[in-house]
């Protein structure tokens, strides 16, 4: 594995090995990587002939700097595990690096509804920090494929509106979330849970699977309100518990029995912001 740290130089790089015609794979990442961040390497060396993988911390999409400052940072053990993973490249750019001219004055995407609803309404500017990162990545990278975890399910959707802002060849990959054996979504902030806290984690997804089991005998409203008092009552405080259309993210309130759905959840365990959804019914049926 080649470790780059200069955006030029990843460039130069990526010049020479596009002039052998191999498709191309990337994987951006924050780090503190685990075992659903290895499933897209596995997907991208699946389906590409040279996988690129970016470890970044982007300060931009954190509205609260607590958060950024608290998030887990695991360096040495995320490049072997990368290294073991079969990765080719790995971009470990400075904030510098990727914000030459500082972090101010950048530009805004015009995300429409999805930068309101969800994750968009509780996390004000987050999304304009995502799609300013993966816009400079994405040029610097310019991979044929892009693979992204479902588990970020509105933040997939935010990328593909960017990639048609782009006007990308790029195509978007989204792989199923890895769940842990007890069902808790895998994802970098679980590292800060302690013991109970990660056994009381698990209640999200139970509640996931709690509206997909009574989609069919109450109406989407008094499900949303149940499952909202169940996690309250495990001792969580929630954002948001919202039952979407799949394809669109329009948050629903009556279903025709025919349109995909996907139920999201934000909710916090102490200090710590978990996220978690579930396909309720299959995508198209």
């Amino acid at each position: 594995m080649i470790i780059i740290k200069q955006a030029v130089r990843l460039q130069e790089y990526l010049t020479q090995q596009a002039g052998r015609g191999l498709i191309s794979g990337f994987v951006p990442t924050m780090g503190a990587l685990h075992q659903g961040h290895l499933s897209l390497i596995a997907e991208s060396r699946k389906h590409a002939g040279i996988t690129v993988c970016s470890i970044f911390v982007n300060p931009t999409q954190f509205n609260d700097p607590k958060d950024f400052d608290k998030y887990p940072k695991t360096l040495e053990q995320d490049i072997l595990l990368l290294e073991k993973a079969g990765t080719d490249i790995l971009f470990l750019p400075s904030v510098n690096e990727m914000y030459p001219e500082g972090l101010t004055n950048l530009e805004h995407y015009d995300l429409g509804y999805l930068e309101t609803i969800l994750d968009g309404k509780f996390r004000p500017g987050h999304f304009q920090g995502v799609c300013q990162v993966m816009y400079r990545l994405l040029k610097l990278v310019d991979p044929d494929l892009l693979f992204m975890g479902q588990k970020d399910y509105q933040q997939c959707m935010v990328v593909k509106r960017l990639l048609a802002i782009m006007e990308s060849k790029t195509k978007l990959v989204p792989s199923p979330t890895v769940r842990e054996s007890s069902g808790l979504a895998m994802s970098s902030r679980n590292m800060r849970l302690s013991a109970d806290q990660r056994s009381e984690a698990v209640d999200i997804s139970k509640i996931l699977q709690f509206i997909k089991e009574n989609l069919r005998s109450q109406s989407l409203p008094a499900l949303k309100a149940d499952a909202t008092e169940k996690l309250q009552q495990s001792g969580f405080r929630v954002d948001y518990v919202e039952i979407c259309n799949a394809d669109t993210l329009e948050p629903l309130e009556s279903w025709d029995g025919k349109t995909p759905l996907v139920a999201l959840v934000a909710a916090f365990l102490g200090d710590i912001r978990l996220i978690d959804n579930m396909i309720l019914t299959e995508i198209g049926g």
